[in-house]
């Protein structure tokens, strides 16, 4: 998937479906943050951009597509750009190679030799509950704009 410049990789056994999202879709819930109202379940939303600071180097929300994905703590929401093809890469360690990098299990080299960050989903929902706080202000409900 994409996600301004940057190309991250999910693993297929994760996602669940992607949607492409309507704007009363997106609510600030008091205690949970943003979340995307889909099928009548409320989902964390999980804005990329955010949790790895690429700044504003995205789409907005409404014009973004939304990955829903299966973790350890239910299903969650991811804001992405582009999906792109399904393709199967090979995994290098980060913190073997690196260091360890919160949110990613790995990388790997694409086919134009850029690298792509494996993203671990089940680390994505700490680090979006963790900046929860930072995020919301004082009034946390309402729509999101």
């Amino acid at each position: 998937m994409r996600l301004g410049d940057e190309t991250f990789i999910l693993p297929l056994t994760a996602i669940r479906e992607s949607i492409q999202p309507k704007r009363e879709q997106f609510k600030t819930v008091s205690g949970k943050g943003r979340v995307l109202n889909t099928s009548g379940e409320y989902l964390p939303l999980v804005v990329l951009q955010d949790i790895f600071e690429l700044g504003q180097v995205g789409q907005s929300l409404e014009d973004s597509i939304v990955v829903i994905v299966d973790t350890n703590e239910g299903r969650m929401a991811l804001v992405v750009d582009e999906l792109m093809a399904q393709q199967q890469v090979v995994i290098k360690s980060l913190e073997t190679n690196y260091r360890k990098v919160r949110g990613v299990s790995g990388a790997t080299i694409l086919g134009d030799g850029r690298v792509a960050l494996i993203l671990d989903v089940d680390e994505l929902v700490q680090l979006n509950q963790e900046m929860q706080p930072k995020r919301t202000g004082t009034s946390e409900q309402g729509n999101l704009a």
